[in-house]
């Protein structure tokens, strides 16, 4: 096995990825199919995938994107921009995370199914509250029709 990946990585010169793919697909065939140990694996060195820096857009770059943005969009990219939110967490935000007196968002089961607190930039709050209180006559108006309802997962409904 370790001959193999040697070659898979000198000889053809093969991606770190593809030679990390072929040591999991030779450990499936040994365990899975096989049945039986791979034999020694200790020694064999795992490729490394080489780490990037990711890319980062200028204040001027990210401004101009947002210019033509509107409604929102221009809000949920400026939630994601200003606070540091990846795109589920802004996206699965409640209003109860939204905290306007302290200019906080708690970020609720983020990256490590972990907890945390961030900034609720100035910028947004006006056009978040306006947004927040158009939304509120909506559901006041669907449940006024008899609409309104949502699915509750784990017997929420019933709690």
């Amino acid at each position: 096995m370790q001959a193999f990946l040697t070659h898979l990585a000198v000889d053809r010169n093969v991606a770190a990825s593809t030679q990390n793919q072929a040591f999991a697909a030779l450990l499936f065939l040994y365990h899975q199919v096989l049945q039986k140990p791979p034999g020694d694996i200790e020694n064999v060195v795992r490729a490394k995938l080489p780490k990037r820096l990711p890319e980062v857009l200028t204040k001027d770059e990210v401004n101009r994107v947002l210019a033509y943005m509107r409604g929102e969009e221009w809000l949920v990219a400026n939630l994601l921009y200003g606070a540091g939110l990846r795109l589920l967490e802004g996206l699965r935000l409640r209003v109860k995370d939204l905290d306007f007196r302290y200019k906080q968002i708690m970020v609720r089961d983020g990256k490590g199914a972990k907890d945390r607190v961030t900034v609720l930039p100035e910028k947004i709050i006006t056009p978040l509250k306006e947004y927040l209180a158009r939304v509120r006559l909506l559901h006041e108006e669907d449940l006024r029709l008899g609409f309104g309802e949502v699915y509750l997962p784990f017997a929420l409904d019933r709690k």
